[in-house]
Order: structure tokens, then sequence, then C-alpha cells
């Protein structure tokens, strides 16, 4: 059903741009520097380009779209919509949705464009752009459509652990000492994402071990602060990950079908902007609200 409200979202909910154009959802590309030229995440730059970059050594960082191809995108969106709802990374994480916040109280596009600051990533962000979808085919508002992502932030939860430690100490998240001491003990750190910061959860001993200690945190969110929604059916599981055999990939669905077997499951690729400083092999769980389509 077509819409009068356009949605549109940045690559790092794990949508890329060609995904996005079939299912009706604008896909800004995230812009990746290496050695200091600039690529664009799912069109000139493919995942396993990207992790050669990163293995070699190459001085690799992300940045934030530039003000002016989002405000060209709002123009190109608005000649065929009355509306646009916007949906970046989270505010806590990024300082592109302050940014779009700041640009949509433009005269031009005041009242027209809806930035959403509902504070995910990953998969978890994806979701809330399939639940704006869904909503504005409803025939909500963006206005509306914002008010409620925002509302309902907070009804998610992701853990995620990686499996080198090389790319946190390069990014200045542990310290060398740390990184070294943790290489030789097979400390795996356990790191989550409750609204708007990447913080410290726990260390285990083994990728395997990570993995269960991330299972047993997602089983107390949903036995407590999301039991709401898993009585009233509208919670989702969901894995993302950074480059990974598929042996893998295919063994950690399968692990979490069965601790979770009542819930729907869905993987997206964990975004070039957390690979950056996670690396090939890193494994996101989590659990979110969707919107159930009326």
């Amino acid at each position: 059903m077509a819409s009068d409200v356009a949605i549109m979202t940045d690559s790092n909910c794990g949508f890329m741009p060609r995904e996005g154009e079939e299912m009706g959802i604008t896909v800004i590309p995230m812009p990746v520097l290496i050695n200091g030229d600039v690529y664009y995440e799912g069109k000139n730059i493919t995942t396993e380009e990207f992790y050669q970059a990163l293995s070699r050594g190459d001085h690799v960082t992300t940045s934030q779209p530039s003000p002016g191809d989002l405000m060209d995108t709002w123009r190109v969106l608005l000649r065929e919509h009355r509306e646009v709802v916007c949906i970046p990374m989270s505010s806590g994480l990024s300082s592109t949705c302050q940014s779009a916040v700041t640009l949509a109280q433009d005269e031009e596009f005041a009242g027209r464009v809806f930035v959403v600051d509902n504070h995910r990533i990953s998969v978890t962000q994806a979701q809330s752009v399939l639940d704006a979808k869904a909503m504005a085919e409803d025939g909500m508002s963006g206005a509306a459509i914002r008010d409620r992502l925002e509302a309902e932030a907070m009804e998610a939860t992701i853990y995620i652990t990686v499996d080198t430690l090389e790319y946190l100490k390069k990014g200045g998240r542990i310290t060398p000492a740390a990184a070294a001491i943790g290489t030789v003990l097979n400390l795996k750190p356990v790191l989550t994402i409750q609204g708007d910061k990447l913080d410290a959860f726990s260390k285990s001993r083994g990728f395997k071990t990570a993995f269960r200690t991330m299972v047993k945190a997602l089983h107390r969110d949903l036995d407590t602060r999301l039991a709401p929604q898993v009585r009233e059916g509208t919670l989702k599981v969901g894995m993302a990950t950074t480059l990974m055999e598929p042996e893998k990939l295919a063994m950690w669905k399968e692990e979490m079908r069965q601790e979770f077997p009542g819930l729907e499951l869905f993987h997206l690729p964990l975004t070039m902007s957390i690979g950056c400083h996670t690396g090939p092999g890193a494994l996101g769980i989590g659990a979110v609200r969707y919107y159930r389509k009326g």
C-alpha cells in the first residue's frame, strides 16, 4: 500500500541501499575512510574489502553523512511524499542524529521531516525502520510515527562479543596491556547497548562462554523488563555479525533458535561503523519490540 510518509534510515541498521529500494525504504550509506579515501557502505566497498583493509592495518575510520546529502535526499522524497520520517543511529553513539534534528528545523523541512531518536543501532534500529513503514501504511502521520518510536525506544536490548581484542585496542577502548593479557587468557569481553551507550558488561573465558553469558543476560531481560512484550507477543530476537564463516553463523543461528524457540529470529550484518571497532567474527544478540500491523 502506498503511503504519504516516506521512511529513510542509514546503513547502520544493517540494511544496505539496494535492500532498501526493494522494501520501499531509503537507506543512506555510511561513509568509510580507508587511508584517506572515502567509500560508501553497500555502494562501492564490499564487506570482504573492508575487513581486508582492517587486517592489513590500513587506517580505517567511519564518518557520518554530509548535511548536503541528507537535505538533498529529503528534497527528493518530499517531491513524492507529504512527509519524511528519518531514523538515524542512536544519538548516544554518533552525532548524526543531532545533526539531522537541527537540519529538520530549517523552514524548508519544518513540519514535514520528522527525525527519530529512539536510541538504537543494528537489528533494533532495523526493526524501528520496519515498524515505521508499517505504521505509515496504516495511515499514521510522520509526527505520530516519531512519537511512538521514541516512546518505545527502550523496549530493546543488545549484547555483543568479539573474536579478537585487536580492534578494541586500536580504537582505544582497551589498553594494549589489557589486550595482551586478554589474548593470552582467551578473554572475550561482552559489551551491551541499553539505549545510548556501548558499555562493558562482563568478561568470559572463550567465545562459547561469552555466548552463554549473552544468552543468560537476554533471558533475564525477557523475564524482567521485557516480560510485558513477551506476554503480548510483540517481541523478536535478533542476531548481528561481522564477517564470519557460514558454518559458524549457521551454528549460532541454531543455538539461538533452541534458546528462544517461541520467538521469531532475524539476522542482519553488523555495520562497518561497529565492525571498525570489533573486527571480524563479532556476534551480537538482542531482543526488540515490534509493531503489529493493524
